[in-house]
């Protein structure tokens, strides 16, 4: 399975509370469209961490939107606008897009106070006839960076063989990757690219690859100069990044370069705080941590081009589907350590890489970004992800810059694996109080009353 979809357009503010169910109800429109004359009316059961908090993360939103038949890349304002009003105020769903039911919200969207056991985000979709006899039904669980699962592909998870009489082959984790790059004398970056020329040609991917850069970068100029102050949510909290972008300057100060770091992550976790169009990278709570080191790359050091931003997303993809793979990149089931600690070890690699680091040394990078996240929770104020979300991005970056040149220059061998840590974090999660895993039950979620 390619790991290009580890970066994927999507829309803020959440990739598993937001992407995820989006993603699940147009899967469901695609299942029920044999049925769709039959058709009167949906139903949608969010569970877990989903109904505790997605009316902040817009769950309930995005499966409307899923279930006109829209796809992430095809939304924007107007649009989620228009369904919105329709479904609330004129209670009607233009259901896949082909089909007019009547919709009401209080009965049709459920909120239960159950945790399904699979995993910690789960919804229900459920299509009823006009005598009320359901017709077809599908549980789903979005398992972080907008990825979805049934629990039939939880089932079917267990084949895990490295090689395929096809000649194709998978890396499960880090020692089989510096296993091959140890064989073929490759870096990450040139491992990563053959793998995924199994699934599609080098122009493909390059173009993939240049196309997420591309939309990394609008995303951070849209947030330099957003139409609103204020982003969305009772918070009312106020956009700095465009504040900070007209204050920022060059300067003598060893230490400034900081201040365009956070600009950087600021400007593009607000866009996605906002609900905009955002690059998932692993997730829509982290998208800014791997742009952020790109443009410093790009601004702050001589010879960033197309050809190493390839390099640096191959890179951290490849070490993204080890998260993926082998622990979570969900804040709900292990704390935000899955998702900013992820994004800012997936980073540190990639940037070790482009600069020149062989694959032992950008897998340090990887895992000393880590391993300075392991036990952060994930509990956003008010069930937003700005507070403390957006700063974290920041941090996320700079400690990514840090591990990439602390890894670097090291002489001594690394006590602890790259691997080693990833199951150190999904361990630490797994252990974590559910209250600090994205519930708005403890932490921080509870300090303010909003």
């Amino acid at each position: 399975m390619s790991n290009l979809n580890i970066f994927k357009i999507g829309v803020g503010p959440s990739s598993s509370h937001t992407l995820g169910p989006l993603v699940a109800a147009n899967l469901f429109c695609k299942k029920i469209l044999p049925l769709l004359a039959q058709i009167t009316r949906v139903q949608v059961t969010l569970y877990g961490s989903l109904s505790l908090t997605g009316r902040g993360h817009l769950t309930d939103r995005a499966i409307l939107w899923g279930l006109s038949g829209i796809e992430a890349k095809h939304l924007k304002a107007s649009l989620q606008e228009e369904i919105n009003a329709r479904a609330l105020q004129d209670h009607t769903l233009n259901l896949c897009g082909k089909k007019e039911i009547s919709f009401t919200y209080e009965e049709d969207v459920i909120f239960s106070e159950e945790f399904l056991s699979l995993h910690e985000n789960g919804l229900r979709i459920a299509v009823f006839d006009k005598n009320g006899k359901e017709l077809d039904s599908q549980v789903y669980y979005s398992i972080g960076g907008g990825f979805v699962k049934t629990q039939e592909d939880f089932e079917n998870a267990s084949d895990t063989s490295n090689t395929l009489d096809s000649g194709y082959f998978s890396i499960e984790n880090a020692t089989k990757a510096l296993y091959l790059c140890d064989e073929k004398n490759y870096n990450l970056a040139q491992l990563s690219l053959e793998y995924e020329k199994q699934f599609l040609s080098e122009q493909d991917i390059r173009n993939y690859c240049l196309e997420i850069w591309q939309v990394m970068q609008e995303v951070y100029d849209n947030g330099t100069k957003p139409k609103d102050i204020y982003l969305p949510g009772k918070l009312h909290l106020k956009r700095r990044a465009k504040g900070l972008f007209e204050r920022v300057h060059a300067t003598t100060d060893p230490m400034g370069i900081i201040d365009f770091i956070s600009l950087y992550a600021i400007a593009i976790a607000e866009e996605n705080a906002s609900g905009a169009k955002v690059v998932t990278a692993p997730t829509n709570g982290a998208c800014a941590v791997v742009p952020a080191v790109m443009l410093y790359l790009k601004n702050h050091t001589i010879g960033f081009n197309d050809n190493q931003a390839i390099d640096f997303l191959l890179t951290a993809m490849l070490i993204g589907s080890f998260y993926k793979k082998n622990a979570s990149i969900s804040g709900a089931e292990a704390g935000c350590q899955a998702e900013i600690g992820s994004a800012s070890s997936m980073a540190a690699a990639a940037m070790a890489t482009v600069l020149g680091a062989e694959a032992r040394k950008a897998c340090n990078a990887a895992e000393v970004a880590m391993e300075h996240h392991l036990g952060l929770t994930c509990d956003p104020v008010g069930g937003l992800v700005q507070i403390p979300c957006i700063e974290r991005n920041a941090f996320g970056a700079i400690k990514a810059i840090s591990a990439a040149r602390m890894a670097m220059t090291r002489k001594s061998i690394p006590i602890v694996s790259l691997d080693e840590v990833i199951e150190t974090m999904y361990q630490t999660g797994k252990d974590m109080n559910v209250k600090y895993r994205e519930t708005s039950l403890g932490g921080l979620a509870k300090t303010l009353i909003c």
